[in-house]
């Protein structure tokens, strides 16, 4: 699983200066997130069709260096922690020289249509393994 995503800065993103907004660098990693996710089989419209939600419980951003259209933000996401429950992403984002430019960290749970928790081991084991695994923690 590469956990790599590439954006390129649209037009649109920028403020009247021509630097990226800061809003933007979140819907960036909600964009690593999804493709993450296609990457591990465990796509969202597949949570979807089983019943399972994944909202975002919390968000951070680490601006470094501001990035400008058109420029190609690579994406590293990797899982930071999984305890069954809750899901911690970090997202490292550099430019096309490879410097730094944003850290961030989203944190997710799992909820059935009804909005409770989603015991995976017990009712998605294939799913709660690979994220065991990509945790680190199998």
């Amino acid at each position: 699983m590469d956990g790599r995503y590439e954006h390129r800065v649209q037009y649109y993103e920028t403020d009247r200066m021509g630097i990226t907004h800061h809003s933007n660098y979140i819907r960036w990693m909600e964009e690593a997130r999804v493709a993450f996710l296609d990457g591990t089989g465990w796509d969202l419209a597949r949570l979807e069709s089983l019943g399972i939600v994944s909202p975002v419980v919390s968000v951070e951003c680490r601006y470094k260096q501001t990035t400008t259209f058109p420029e190609t933000i690579r994406i590293a996401v990797s899982v930071e922690g999984f305890n069954g429950v809750r899901l911690k992403l970090k997202y490292e984002m550099e430019n096309a020289a490879g410097k730094l430019v944003c850290e961030g960290r989203s944190e997710h749970c799992f909820l059935n249509a009804a909005g409770r928790p989603v015991h995976l081991k017990r009712d998605f084991p294939d799913f709660y393994r690979v994220l065991t695994d990509l945790a680190g923690n199998a």
